[in-house]
């Protein structure tokens, strides 16, 4: 009896903690919402324009890179840097959270010019194959899921060391599931739609209509959803740290923002207070994702987009249609001068 007694004693520890562990990995799990959400919503490009048959396996393919990514290289770094250099994680959270506002930024930055992304633009025009589709998704995720495991990491830095590895764990397990679960129902349910529509019965037939018109607006809305997460996320990392690191006028502003509407709406004051502190971390976010773009597009970006123009030879330069300088080729359609070669 007193050893059942001991059993029934560990039991419940144990289910205690459980149940802690359980609490900080939904808190941990909720604190990465934002790039949740944009995983999800960029995942399912990467099987577009691929047959029908191909993309529940590779979804299954880059959801295993996807786990690999968080536990064998993700979950023992970000334990080796809490355990022994916990001060480094307000900076990386704060690059993270640059980062989560310059994506978030790009794509409003697309989207008012009507443009799309580069990757999305060069995939239509040509489909790589399977191996290739799965390694870029992978590198991809990889990025996605080094925010994602130092964001939860953040929320439970305070537990002991194999707690947090457990959380962290459940963390990395349970958002791959769900984000590559929803991957592989959205990818499929045009398919399901489809087959539905050519069923008889007005009904149901009429329903397999529907889905497969509203797929492209369901992903329309999952990526403005996960556009504004991303925003609200890195800028809400953004003001925390600032406010760790010392830098306090901001934070401060919106706090006193948000107790301010709190309390002059009555009932509705947590809500309300927690609709403000949201809406300004947005505004902050996008404004240091605005920046971010800005700064890139009059570097970076444009010293890659700069227009070759001609190839420039030793000791002159090819124009179109003309003759080429001395010593350097032709352009299309020229005669070299001397010392140069024809083009064609």
């Amino acid at each position: 009896m007193a050893l059942f007694d001991d059993v029934a004693t560990l039991a419940r520890a144990a289910a205690a903690s459980v149940d802690d562990i359980g609490a900080a990995a939904g808190r941990a799990s909720a604190k990465a919402a934002g790039v949740v959400v944009d995983d999800t919503a960029v995942t399912p490009q990467y099987v577009h324009g691929l047959a029908a048959e191909r993309e529940l396996p590779i979804v299954k393919r880059i959801a295993m890179g996807s786990l690999r990514n968080k536990l064998l290289i993700l979950l023992p770094a970000v334990l080796l840097l809490s355990q022994f250099l916990p001060w480094l994680l307000t900076p990386i959270l704060m690059v993270g959270g640059a980062y989560l506002c310059y994506e978030g930024a790009e794509k409003v930055w697309h989207k008012l010019r009507g443009g799309h992304d580069d990757h999305h633009a060069a995939a239509e025009g040509a489909m790589p194959d399977e191996d290739t589709v799965v390694r870029g998704a992978v590198r991809t995720d990889f990025i996605l899921s080094a925010e994602i495991m130092v964001i939860a990491l953040n929320e439970v830095v305070d537990e002991a060391f194999w707690s947090r590895a457990v959380i962290l764990a459940v963390v990395a397990v349970g958002i791959t599931v769900l984000v590559y679960g929803v991957v592989g129902l959205i990818v499929k349910m045009d398919d399901v739609g489809l087959s539905l529509s050519q069923r008889p019965g007005k009904a149901v037939s009429r329903f397999g209509h529907g889905l497969v018109k509203a797929m492209p607006r369901v992903l329309a809305v999952i990526t403005v959803v996960g556009t504004a997460a991303m925003l609200w996320v890195g800028g809400h990392i953004l003001l925390v740290g600032s406010d760790e690191l010392g830098l306090h006028a901001v934070y401060g502003a919106v706090h006193h923002l948000e107790e301010l509407a709190h309390e002059a709406t009555g009932a509705l004051g947590g809500l309300v207070g927690w609709l403000v502190n949201t809406l300004a971390s947005a505004v902050v976010g996008l404004a240091v994702g605005a920046l971010i773009v800005l700064v890139l597009n009059l570097t970076i970006h444009r010293r890659k987009a700069r227009p070759s123009g001609g190839a420039a030879s030793s000791g002159g330069t090819a124009s179109a249609g003309g003759a080429a300088s001395s010593g350097g080729a032709a352009s299309s359609g020229g005669t070299a001068s001397s010392g140069g070669t024809t083009s064609h």
